[in-house]
């Protein structure tokens, strides 16, 4: 496997082709107060981060202890964590990363997000990610950054490739290879959510459906006495 990530080393020998700022910001939580410059409420949300110090979100205040670093910025989309395409690809090699357009500007989202709940009568998607099994276009293989770093790593790998050698004709060991291939896709979706920082649950109240008015069996009758 190729140089994936670009730029930079990780201390994990496995993932030396990742940058080091990689996971650190995988495992940020943006969009917090600055600590440093709370008075300036209006731009002191951290969602900046430096590539070079590594230290976490930043404001944008922040930025002037940060001259001549390399900074990305880090936006939201229904409650998640996305980036500018234009401004990740200068650093990391998003290929496979499905896209989306937001406000005119093509984005990528930095995590997996929980996928949504089929439709009824909807056919299975023909194309869907490697790790999370979230519906893609055909020419992507991945939804998230987070999702390619799984996906990529030579763990991932080999367990795929276990699972493509596990097949056998007995019915038992079948079952068997199965329900193992099922168990590892489990653990690696538990390894995505380790380094996935929580988000916020939306707080829309739920819509009641007006039912249908009936009239009562005697709600017309008239009673003499």
């Amino acid at each position: 496997m190729g140089d994936v990530y670009g730029g930079g080393e990780d201390e994990d020998s496995s993932s030396s082709s990742r940058p080091r700022w990689l996971r650190p910001l995988l495992q940020s939580s943006f969009f917090g107060q600055c600590k440093v410059h709370a008075a300036a409420a209006h731009k002191s949300e951290c969602n900046m981060f430096c590539l070079d110090c590594i230290d976490g979100p930043i404001c944008s205040l922040c930025l002037n202890f940060h001259k001549d670093h390399r900074h990305i910025q880090i936006r939201r989309s229904s409650y998640h964590d996305v980036i500018r395409v234009g401004e990740i690809q200068k650093y990391l090699d998003i290929t496979g990363v499905q896209t989306y357009i937001i406000n005119s500007a093509k984005i990528v989202f930095l995590n997996q997000r929980r996928r949504p709940q089929p439709r009824p009568g909807k056919g299975a998607a023909t194309n869907t990610c490697c790790v999370c099994d979230r519906s893609l276009l055909d020419s992507f293989a991945f939804c998230s950054i987070g999702c390619k770093i799984v996906g990529t790593s030579k763990n991932f790998d080999k367990e795929k490739m276990r699972a493509d050698d596990g097949g056998a004709s007995d019915s038992d060991e079948s079952f068997e290879s199965v329900n193992a291939a099922s168990i590892r896709k489990q653990a690696v979706r538990s390894k995505v959510q380790g380094f996935t920082p929580s988000t916020p649950p939306q707080t829309a109240a739920a819509k009641r459906r007006k039912g249908v008015p009936r009239r009562a069996p005697t709600g017309g009758l008239l009673l003499g006495y």
